[in-house]
């Protein structure tokens, strides 16, 4: 008889928590009309352009993609004016995070050095690869401790992961903060890795003014990691990049699982790249509409904090019910928003920003639950 021994790591292990599925919520309250406003999805959907080059292709998935993925690449290479060899793609930003913190940390030798709290993701896969994490709290108003992140890296650390705009307040530190802070750690360990998860930055006020990678100012020990999930759309489809220092650029693709990029992602976001006009309409609905939700969710005494990413962070006012109650309440009314007690923030909610009508429903229902 097989007896399943798992590693001590994957014992302890909590999964990563993803928003709840228009699907699941369908056939739990029997809806038939439902908005998802809790996974951080593009308000518009996906391009036209995209939607007709996945048809075009849908023949050609008898065929392995082809190795490297070059003609993304080299759109890549061209989009953000950057060297071809310090590019990699892969199936999600998250295949990314998993094999750079493989690729870098030995397990037991190294740390690894982030917020608390942070995207899932890292923690979840620095405990899979066996590496010890360190955690700084995040100051009271969800910005970062760059003091005491700086604290925590020592000559055993090999990745600090940096997310901005931040996820789940949608922070973003001045670029000069960042810099400076990449410059510090060098100064400490030259062998430790900033990665720096700019998923959201296009969505910032000003994305060159806030990026390194838009700003074209990347010291050599930092990574920057983008998605096609968010602007561009094609969350279902599995598809991040990064920039990173050549050599390690180099030993990711030794690395990386052949085929992960498959042909319709591939052509999905080569496509993507050409539809100037579908990711500008994106952008302009996500700023305006970003804005109008903070000062509407203020207007009815919620706490709300500043975002530069495509949702926004509240707490409702004392005493008008708790983030669980609010939640389930919506839930029932067919809007979906995120708990966030996977970050410990039980008192939290986080809202994606929707299109126009989907926010006006989501206030609606948020006037209902607080005139109750």
């Amino acid at each position: 008889m097989y007896i399943c021994s798992l590693r001590s790591q994957i014992e302890a292990l909590d999964p990563y928590t993803p928003g709840l599925s228009i699907d699941e919520i369908r056939q739990k309250y029997g809806l038939t009309s439902i908005i998802k406003m809790a996974s951080n999805e593009n308000p518009l959907g996906t391009s036209p352009l995209v939607q007709e080059a996945i048809a075009r292709h849908a023949g050609d998935v008898f065929r392995y993609p082809r190795g490297g993925n070059p003609r993304l690449i080299e759109a890549l290479a061209n989009h953000h004016g950057v060297s071809r060899n310090s590019l990699v793609v892969g199936n999600g930003s998250d295949e990314i995070i998993d094999l750079l913190i493989r690729i870098l940390a030995d397990p037991d030798k190294h740390t690894i050095v982030c917020s608390n709290p942070c995207f899932a993701l890292y923690p979840i896969q620095s405990r899979i690869a066996g590496v010890p994490l360190r955690r700084t709290q995040l100051k009271e108003d969800f910005s970062f401790d760059f003091e005491g992140l700086l604290s925590s890296v020592d000559e055993k650390t090999r990745l600090v992961f940096l997310t901005t705009p931040d996820n789940p307040s949608g922070f973003c530190p001045e670029r000069e903060h960042v810099l400076q802070f990449a410059k510090d750690i060098s100064k400490k360990n030259d062998h430790c890795l900033l990665l720096i998860d700019e998923a959201y930055m296009d969505f910032a006020p000003d994305e060159k003014a806030a990026s390194l990678l838009a700003g074209h100012c990347m010291p050599d020990n930092v990574g920057i990691m983008r998605t096609f999930s968010k602007s561009f759309g094609l969350a279902g489809l599995r598809l991040g990049y990064a920039v990173l220092p050549e050599t390690l650029a180099n030993a990711f693709w030794r690395a990386r699982l052949p085929f992960s990029v498959n042909i319709l992602a591939e052509e999905a976001g080569l496509a993507a790249l050409t539809d100037t006009a579908f990711r500008e309409a994106t952008l302009e609905t996500v700023r305006t509409e970003r804005a109008r939700l903070f000062e509407e969710l203020r207007a009815l005494g919620c706490t709300v904090w500043p975002s530069a990413a495509n949702y926004l962070l509240f707490a409702l006012p004392k005493g008008m019910g708790s983030a669980e109650d609010c939640f389930t309440t919506l839930l029932q009314a067919g809007i979906i928003i995120r708990l966030l007690k996977s970050y410990s923030l039980p008192s939290h909610i986080r809202v994606s920003i929707g299109n126009t009508q989907e926010n006006t429903a989501f206030l609606r229902a948020m006037r209902s639950y607080l005139s109750r």
